[in-house]
């Protein structure tokens, strides 16, 4: 309990703000990866893929071909005629699923979500260290130093797998 008391209250407040930026961004993080991963499900919901074939499959026993690297179509005329088309395709040409090769973090949405979470951890860098100038007594520069390590790991990892276009 002595620590606590020997910490000044601008050092604990700053601290906690900075633990809550980092949980934000890793919130953040987690939120945009369900959301792509959600997003990817959806577009094929009720859909069976065939890997040995390469083919889809509708809910009505239409295949759908490839027609180009990730791109698949059913057959226009059979999907004109189908009595799920109202709720499956507007499309006159046939049901189309274009599948992403790309990974979340390839993605513009990716790139913009991790680097909104890069922003934050460095935003958490800057916090500390003006505290960490403010206030110079040891008690205050251990807690802010520990915040600091977590950010900069942290942000380091994001940021290398942001640079590198892969996580």
């Amino acid at each position: 309990m002595r620590n606590l008391i020997a910490i000044h209250t601008e050092v604990l407040l700053a601290a906690g703000y900075a633990v809550f930026l980092i949980v934000v961004a890793l919130t953040l993080e987690a939120a945009a990866r369900f959301a792509h991963r959600r997003a990817e499900r959806f577009r094929v919901s009720s859909f069976t893929y065939h890997r040995g074939l390469d083919i889809w499959e509708c809910p009505a026993g239409e295949r759908l071909f490839p027609t180009a690297p990730h791109r698949y179509r059913a057959p226009a005329h059979s999907c004109n005629a189908c009595p799920l088309k109202r709720c499956c395709t507007d499309s006159h040409t046939g049901r189309e699923i274009v599948i992403s090769p790309l990974q979340w973090l390839e993605t513009e949405v990716g790139r913009f979500h991790r680097g909104m979470s890069v922003g934050l951890l460095v935003i958490v860098g800057w916090l500390i260290g003006f505290e960490a100038i403010r206030h110079r007594d040891a008690a205050d520069l251990r807690l802010l130093a520990g915040v600091l390590a977590v950010a900069v790991v942290l942000g380091v990892r994001l940021a290398t797998a942001l640079v590198r276009g892969k996580g």
